[in-house]
């Protein structure tokens, strides 16, 4: 190998930070950015679980990687793909088909990693010796890392801070509760007809201050109230009509949803869902409630959606906001008032107050603006690796192997994975170990984001950057260097079950936060790091053992054909996952979570492993 005088420092960390970046952006950032725009749940993790095929076929195009071209050609291309991937999804964001375009960018996206993940790892064990292969091992998982943290933090936080500051000014709503507010009847309010000022649009509202009395009313004459603004808010299109997508959907039903998903979907639901069981519950727990009437100052621009989303800021918990969180205005309604309806507890007795907060930034140009800051980001990668990577010699294409070789490489290569001893219990492991983690993965985020009065927390896009994406993190981390550090003691028999729980059993905190919802940042994010601090401990077991099991002749085919195993393993749960949530509730689904554990329980209990795996050799 000829020796290259450039310091690994100088490529190996932009190299793997360039490798999880875009990873993030397609497990993560997309679906944030699909929860913002208004992508249903169940669509959202349908859609994006298939983004994991990619990576799960990808065992089948690497010799051809090896084939063709150089690594270092690879990589420079791929950069490029995946700038112009990200920046395909930054101009097609604001446009109508957004879902399906921003889509079909996601799967060059995916491709484009993939493929830049397999030139990247056998570029790395190209240009460095064994030794330093080893030394800078902790290096490009740091900076792996680091690439999530940037994803799913830092551009998360710079997405929430456009939604906030692009849209017009914030909407602060006072609910003031008190037993000396009397409230003989529930009246619509009128907004008076404020003066309009050139070149400035503004949210009229007909009060800021709203008072509710703590004596409780008929709760027919509130739920009687409360249907007769949710048609008014349809009839003028500030929110969708709910009834009119069941009918649209329903011109298409084909085979499988008549006879399989609609009869399994309404027996979950009638079973096992919070609906029903909480319906009445709801009932006598709310009290009285307030109205405001909401409207523009003046006609928005020409096909412009202004979207305006209230939430809770700050005060008791117990007065939420149950109908016009979210509120569409247009050219067309710009004119009518809309209505948001705040309610108390009805175990609410003494005087209190909490503050909402609506904002309207512009969502589309904020996700694109964060898109079109990747994409200049890799372009500059991309140059930047194009004259910085070192060019050993052993980095060339083998033009001399025949497709015929490669042929019969690749069925020697299955043939001895699966003669593999326990390779039945193996695969098992490889496919059940993460079932509870790929439905939980694709949900934590959106119920960060869904208001608390359909079971979410409310937190707002910036919050969940901070939360998820650098305290989680820090979490994620730690828990890996805990666990890789107690394996290199102790090997990895000793600590596969405590591994195993850890990872299982800390994803109860969202069960936690479920059942006892809060805005407090600080209890949030303790739940966050202590599960995503097990989860990292408990991953380092997973990985562990698909190293193990991949030892031998053919171990790199062997370890990229257990990364497939792991991949298939986190597409089909995640698909399936999202529409079982909408039918069970988060609280309901997390319990499912929870029960799931018992199946990488049992993948754990059929495996067999050298009590001196993992070990550090002294």
């Amino acid at each position: 190998m000829k020796t290259d005088k450039k310091s690994p420092w100088f490529w190996v960390p932009s190299l793997y930070f360039a490798e999880g970046l875009p990873y993030v952006a397609v497990m993560t950032i997309s679906v944030i950015m699909y929860k913002r725009m208004g992508i249903s749940n169940t669509d959202i993790a349908l859609y994006t679980s298939w983004l994991y095929l990619p990576w799960l076929i990808k065992p089948f195009w690497s010799p051809f990687v090896d084939l063709l071209k150089t690594k270092r050609w690879w990589i420079f291309t791929m950069q490029l793909l995946i700038g112009a991937g990200l920046a395909g999804i930054a101009f097609t964001i604001p446009l109508p088909f957004f879902f399906q375009a921003t889509l079909a960018f996601f799967w060059l996206l995916a491709f484009s990693s993939a493929t830049h993940d397999i030139a990247a790892d056998g570029f790395y064990m190209l240009a460095l010796d064994s030794g330093k292969q080893a030394m800078f091992v902790g290096i490009r998982s740091t900076f792996y890392r680091f690439a999530m943290i940037t994803g799913q933090g830092l551009l998360i936080i710079l997405a929430g801070f456009l939604e906030t500051s692009s849209g017009k000014e914030p909407v602060n709503i006072s609910v003031e509760v008190s037993p000396e507010y009397t409230q003989s009847a529930i009246l619509i309010p009128e907004i008076n007809d404020a003066k309009e000022e050139a070149h400035k649009t503004y949210f009229v509202t007909s009060s800021n201050i709203v008072k509710i009395g703590t004596a409780n009313t008929d709760n027919d004459s509130i739920l009687s109230f409360l249907e007769s603004l949710k048609e008014l808010n349809v009839r003028n299109s500030f929110i969708p009509d709910e009834k009119r997508k069941e009918v649209l959907k329903g011109g298409n039903i084909g085979w499988w949803t008549t006879n399989i998903s609609q009869p399994l979907g309404n027996w979950i639901r009638n079973n096992f869902g919070e609906d029903n069981s909480q319906e009445k519950t709801k009932q006598e727990k709310k009290g009285n409630i307030g109205v405001v009437a909401i409207k523009l100052s003046a006609k928005p621009a020409e096909s412009e959606n202004i979207i305006l989303n209230t939430s809770l800021n700050s005060g008791d918990e117990s007065i939420s906001i149950i109908h016009g969180e979210r509120l569409t205005f247009n050219q067309s309604n710009w004119d009518k008032p809309a209505y948001m309806v705040f309610q108390i507890d009805s175990q609410l007795t003494h005087a209190s107050s909490a503050q909402f907060k609506g904002i309207s930034g512009n969502i589309p140009f904020a996700w694109s603006i964060t898109f079109l800051v990747m994409a200049g980001l890799f372009v500059v990668l991309a140059i930047y690796h194009k004259y910085i990577l070192p060019k050993p010699d052993s980095d060339k294409a083998h033009l001399q192997t025949s497709a015929k070789s490669i042929l019969r490489e690749f069925r020697l290569t299955f043939v001895t994975f699966f003669k593999k001893p326990q390779a039945l219990a193996a695969i098992f492991f490889m496919l059940t170990f993460r079932f509870s983690e790929a439905q939980l993965i694709k949900l934590i985020n959106p119920f960060l984001l869904d208001p608390q009065d359909i079971g979410g927390l409310g937190l707002t896009t910036g919050q969940v950057g901070f939360v998820y994406g650098t305290i989680g993190i820090v979490g994620l981390v730690l828990g890996g260097i805990t666990g890789g550090f107690a394996a290199s003691r102790g090997g990895l028999r000793k600590w596969l079950w405590p591994m195993t729980l850890s990872m299982l059993l800390t994803s109860a905190t969202f069960l936690y936060l479920a059942y006892f919802p809060t805005t407090d940042l600080l209890i949030i994010n303790a739940c966050v790091f202590i599960e995503q601090f097990g989860y990292g401990f408990g991953f380092t077991a997973y990985m562990l053992y698909l190293m193990y099991y991949s030892d031998g002749e053919h171990k790199t085919a062997h370890y990229a054909m257990c990364t497939g195993l792991m991949a298939l393993g986190m597409m089909i749960p995640g698909m399936f996952s999202g529409w079982l949530q909408e039918l069970l509730g988060y609280k309901h689904f997390f319990i499912w979570i929870m029960l799931c554990g018992i199946i990488p329980a049992i993948a754990v209990a059929l495996l067999k492993i050298d009590s001196n795996y993992g070990k550090t050799k002294q």
